[in-house]
């Protein structure tokens, strides 16, 4: 039987409560560990938020089913309070990437700074030098290549790779995800098995800042709160052949993609192609202009190599919901890489992440700085 630490991260879900509850059983001296990153009631009701947040990771509910899951299972718990790294890491760029005229995920960037990062710091600071999680993924060492590969979960419709591609080989080697080689129903069957009072609990949706997703009244109020002034984003509504159409009050109004919402009316559907920040100016077309065939990527990590030094066949990744597609990837000017697709792809959306995969191996990824055409 295994005698060693590990520290659960502990949203309060049903993902990784069933963790602590199977390494419990397991044997292992399992110390729950819940980050409290942001303040649920801050801008409620603020700027027309609403005043209940519901259905949101990481809320104050979501803390109080961990430390009631933590006192079932008879496990120490603590809660780590990380809101003023998670407001610079993760807040702030978010409302300065859409300011810019980019889309930006957030999940990532706090499984980055945060989730990976300072607690695997607690995690050694009170004895454990494993961390588990609840995440449908899967880390394994291969000798071979002497490194430790992330790879695509059993059940792809629950795989969260896209969102782990920033892990390094230091934080993968002290990571594991006990649900990667399960589906969500085996899960929740587990959960029953153990009598985990939220076994039912329904997945989170949203992002825990964001209450209804609406991104753009979150912005609004929460430059408000900081004694900000919304900057003067507006500019021209324009064709990809030039032809102005009208104006818009901002482009963090728009993203890559969008159709309703764009204040003109024409004879056809028309689309968000691209938005220049520097210039204020939102281009619009059909949607065959959506398409795509190339991009360029910057800040980089690489999981299944040190470095990227010739071309390289992958499927590439362009948001969550997108089927990996063939394409080969290439180094560049200035660190980046140009990542060509065999197919054109639609609505490739600067700020996203891009992340490459060899079968159910993830070889690297990347933030999408430019859309090719």
């Amino acid at each position: 039987m295994p005698t060693e630490t590990i520290a659960v991260a502990m949203s309060g879900g049903v993902d990784s409560s069933t963790v602590a509850a199977m390494l419990r059983a397991e044997g292992y001296n399992v110390v729950g560990l819940t980050m409290q990153l942001w303040n649920q009631r801050r801008l409620a009701g603020h700027e027309g938020m609403p005043e209940q947040v519901q259905g949101r990771c990481c809320s104050i509910d979501d803390v109080y089913d961990a430390r009631r899951v933590a006192e079932d299972l008879g496990i120490p718990y603590y809660v780590v309070n990380h809101e003023d790294r998670f407001e610079n890491d993760v807040v702030r760029p978010f409302v300065q990437e859409y300011l810019s005229g980019r889309t930006p995920i957030p999940c990532s960037l706090c499984n980055n700074h945060l989730k990976f990062d300072q607690l695997l710091v607690t995690a050694r600071q009170i004895g454990a030098d494993l961390l588990a999680t609840g995440h449908y993924a899967r880390c394994e060492f291969d000798r071979e290549r002497n490194r430790w590969l992330l790879k695509r979960a059993a059940d792809p419709a629950k795989d969260q790779t896209y969102f782990l591609f920033g892990l390094t080989q230091e934080q993968l080697s002290r990571t594991r995800f006990p649900l990667g080689h399960m589906t969500k129903p085996q899960v929740r069957e587990i959960a029953r098995n153990h009598e985990l009072a939220l076994a039912e609990k329904p997945d989170s949706q949203e992002i825990c800042f964001v209450p209804g997703g609406d991104y753009k009244r979150f912005i609004d109020a929460y430059l408000a709160e900081q004694g900000e002034s919304l900057p003067d984003t507006s500019g021209e509504l324009v064709t990809t052949d030039g032809k102005v159409l009208g104006r818009h009050v901002g482009i963090h109004n728009f993203t890559v993609g969008q159709r309703k919402g764009l204040g003109v009316a024409t004879g056809s559907p028309l689309y968000v192609i691209q938005i220049n920040g520097e210039k204020g100016q939102v281009t619009v077309g059909d949607g065959d202009q959506l398409l795509a065939r190339s991009l360029l990527a910057h800040k980089l990590n690489w999981i299944a190599f040190d470095e990227l030094r010739e071309p390289v066949r992958v499927h590439a990744k362009i948001r969550h919901r997108h089927e990996p597609a063939p394409a080969v990837i290439e180094n560049a000017s200035n660190g980046e890489v140009r990542v060509t697709f065999d197919e054109p792809q639609r609505a490739i959306t600067p700020g996203q992440a891009v992340v490459f995969y060899d079968r159910d191996i993830v070889v690297g990824g990347g933030w999408i700085a430019e859309v090719v055409r």
